[in-house]
């Protein structure tokens, strides 16, 4: 390992940031009290979980009885989809192949039930279009979830392009925005968005906290009952220190998105522009443009993604094969596989992400270490797969020309 450790595995977990750390040092022992006490302490505690829903409100541009504060991106997510269709009772529930397992696995889980999902395809770069989502909806359709940006590949979904057609056809809107929270539109308005959903653990805040907007008039039927917390959708004592983590990350997350997204752009430019030049054989997964700005994925042909991983652990970089909720399966990304490409590409898929820590030296570093790793695994692979084979020369072509010229200043 190096004196260093490089970490380019912030879809997965951002590392807390020293400000949070402190907002919510105080509510850990000094102010204990349970938010829903009728005395002074526990509405000190109840203060600053209303400061925080002021707080993220702002953010969001909506009003405060219009967010739930849960235990995550996972539960913020199971809570809009079961809640719509478990008020629903019945009907249609729309989604694509590339989402987070929180939502593909809640509509797996709901069909047993007895709804009804449709799973629309993406493209190459793995976006759905509007237009797949009007000719999908049907008068028994209740929901549409479509995320933000997607944690493995980094595409941007339209989503103000989608919502549009789901007022029109007055179907409710769901939208995962766990890996957006950093760098993109949050105001809920502008995006028109029904429901939203938000991490602490993707903004520099604590993990086991998340947020749920749910627009007012939307019918929402609670997972957990027992104590009236949250608007009664969401029983339980609340988590202040977490709350306030959240809200501060957030607050200091949009101060400084333009900023970061800037420094982030040009160092993701970078990366990608030295893997595909020094290692043959490799491909960028994911838009071009239309990517967040932390986010690097290139399939590699003729190694596994899990050895590369392991190898440049070794030099101290922390880098990811995709989504960390799944890393323990050797089952291959079902997002890459949904792009289009063949089991060889998501075996060979590796995903850097930036973060707020991460320089242009670190970056130098995973450039030189890179093609040695590939060229040892590649030493004892038993394949020697044609690039041509799946991706087009004229693709290629393209793909070098875009990004041969990106220099860091």
């Amino acid at each position: 390992m190096t004196e260093k450790t490089i970490y380019l595995d912030n879809a997965a977990a951002t590392p807390m940031r020293q400000e949070v750390k402190e907002a919510m040092d105080p509510f850990y022992v000094d102010v204990y009290g349970n938010p829903g006490s009728f005395n002074s302490v526990g509405h000190e505690a109840l203060q600053q979980v209303d400061e925080a829903r002021k707080t993220a409100a702002r953010i969001l541009n909506c009003a405060e009885r219009e967010l739930i504060f849960t235990g995550g991106g996972t539960e913020s997510i199971n809570l809009a989809i079961k809640g719509v269709a478990f008020a629903k009772k019945k009907g249609h529930i729309i989604t694509t192949t590339v989402e987070h397992h929180a939502v593909l696995h809640t509509c797996e889980w709901l069909e047993k039930q007895g709804f009804e999902i449709t799973y629309l395809p993406v493209d190459r770069c793995g976006l759905v279009t509007p237009e797949q989502v009007r000719d999908a909806i049907r008068p028994d359709t209740i929901l549409v979830t479509v995320m933000y940006a997607n944690n493995e590949i980094g595409t941007i979904m339209p989503i103000p392009e989608i919502v549009k057609v789901c007022k029109e056809k007055r179907v409710l809107f769901h939208t995962d925005a766990c890996q957006a929270g950093c760098s993109q539109n949050l105001n809920v308005k502008e995006l028109g968005v029904d429901m939203f959903t938000l991490n602490g653990s993707k903004i520099y805040g604590p993990k086991g906290v998340g947020l749920l907007y749910v627009r007012l008039g939307v019918q929402l039927e609670p997972l957990v009952h027992g104590g009236g917390q949250e608007g009664g959708k969401r029983g339980g004592t609340e988590n202040v220190a977490g709350i306030v983590g959240f809200a501060k990350a957030l607050e200091l997350s949009q101060k400084e998105k333009e900023q970061e997204n800037t420094r982030l752009i040009k160092l993701r430019d970078y990366l990608t522009a030295g893997l595909l030049q020094h290692i043959p054989k490799a491909v960028l997964n994911g838009h071009p443009t239309k990517r967040l700005p932390n986010n690097v994925n290139v399939s590699i042909l003729d190694i596994e993604g899990e050895a590369l991983t392991l190898l440049l652990n070794e030099h101290g970089i922390c880098a990811s094969t995709g989504s960390a909720c799944t890393s323990g399966s050797l089952e291959p990304s079902h997002v890459i596989l949904a792009t289009g490409l063949p089991y060889e590409f998501a075996h060979g898929s590796i995903r850097f992400t930036m973060g707020r820590d991460t320089t242009k030296e670190d970056i130098d570093k995973v450039l030189e270490v890179m093609p040695a790793a590939v060229q040892r695994l590649r030493a004892i692979s038993p394949y020697n797969l044609k690039l041509e084979e799946y991706i087009s020369k004229e693709e290629q072509q393209a793909m070098m020309e875009q990004y041969t010229k990106v220099i860091v200043q």
